[in-house]
């Protein structure tokens, strides 16, 4: 398969966020502690009681979306992180494992909402695409869903957890990608994040998707009251008929 960068791509910017605001993510240090200790949910919708898997970014598991989960179980939905342990990107045991229990969950108690962290988001789209009479919604945090796959400061340590990942871009693939699944898709971003370019965390324009800036880092997005606000907000609308 052809790697080549179609013209329409080439000018396409692949530089991932300056060293200013990749230093910026240090505020996540401060920000975790206020997230772990309690994320507010007073003044936020009830859930109806779905199913919500919310998925890890690279490097982490699902300690680490905790802060999250736990908002969402208080404000009643069956939330769960993903049980697959760390996520150093997808593997096919893990992709089969997701879609069985999506398949599962959904049979049992309906569709599942997918929420995505970085990497997480990029999972979580691709599995609604497989499955969309399954999956309710998508919400994506920070993931490089558009415009150029390697907008990142993760790259080079992405690399090192694939060995067999050469780095070339499959063009033809992320294209195809790039396109929102056939669910309604929320893109959350942050205008200031230091590890993913905020370019590439927005979805593209369409009838079932939508971009909402907040602020804080990508690293305590997971831990992120505004993060929160939107994520009920999005999970408390009807499902779609």
């Amino acid at each position: 398969m052809s790697r080549v960068v179609p013209e329409n791509l080439s000018a396409r910017d692949g530089s991932p966020p300056p060293v200013k605001l990749l230093l910026g993510e240090l505020r996540a240090l401060a920000e975790w502690p206020r997230g772990l200790l309690h994320l507010p949910t007073g003044g936020l919708p009830r859930g109806d009681g779905h199913a919500v898997i919310v998925l890890p970014g690279f490097g982490a598991d699902d300690r680490a979306t905790r802060p999250l989960r736990r908002a969402l179980e208080r404000l009643g939905y069956a939330a769960e992180g993903w049980g697959q342990g760390r996520n150093l990107g997808m593997r096919r045991a893990v992709g089969e494992a997701l879609d069985a229990r999506i398949e599962a969950l959904a049979g049992r108690i309906g569709r599942v909402s997918l929420v995505g962290w970085s990497l997480g988001g990029v999972f979580a789209r691709e599995l609604a695409r497989g499955r969309p009479n399954a999956v309710r919604r998508v919400i994506t945090l920070g993931s490089p869903i558009t415009h150029h796959p390697q907008a990142t400061n993760m790259e080079r340590i992405f690399r090192m957890a694939n060995p067999k990942y050469s780095g070339e871009i499959d063009w033809a693939a992320f294209t195809r990608r790039e396109a929102a699944p056939p669910v309604p898709c929320t893109a959350v971003y942050s205008p200031s994040d230091g590890i993913v370019a905020a370019r590439c965390c927005r979805e593209l324009p369409g009838p079932n998707t939508e971009n909402v800036a907040v602020r804080g880092s990508h690293m305590a997005m997971v831990a992120n009251p505004h993060v929160l606000r939107v994520v009920a907000e999005r999970l408390a609308l009807p499902d779609r008929t």
